[in-house]
């Protein structure tokens, strides 16, 4: 009987943990080239900030490895080329958490004064 409660107790714990690796984000797409224009922000609290660009109706995320190259152009208008890609949150219920859209190679085309 040990022996059986022993492998219930397994069988729920592995099951558990093959569901929590099938949640979190979800890869959506390919990147592909854009070029945008909006205001450069930082959001968040310390230590976990994000440098975003809002434009009209999106918030673009930036890469952590691109973020030397818009930082000193915080509350500037600028237009930038870069290649645009998407995660899908997922809480871990299942339930559809939001898309978070991302920038990277990004080149500034015109920062706005």
């Amino acid at each position: 009987m040990k022996k059986f409660a022993a492998a219930m107790l397994l069988l729920v714990v592995l099951c558990a943990l093959l569901n929590a690796l099938g949640r979190g984000e979800q890869d959506g797409t390919k990147p592909q080239k854009v070029e945008i224009s909006g205001t450069v922000r930082l959001v968040g609290n310390s230590p976990m900030t994000s440098l975003v660009i809002t434009g009209e109706g999106r918030e673009w995320f930036v890469d952590a490895d691109e973020k030397d190259k818009l930082m000193h152009l915080q509350q500037q208008t600028v237009t930038v080329r870069a290649k645009e890609y998407y995660v899908d949150r997922v809480f871990a219920n299942g339930m559809p958490a939001g898309r978070h859209y991302y920038l990277k190679d990004i080149t500034v085309i015109n920062p706005k004064r």
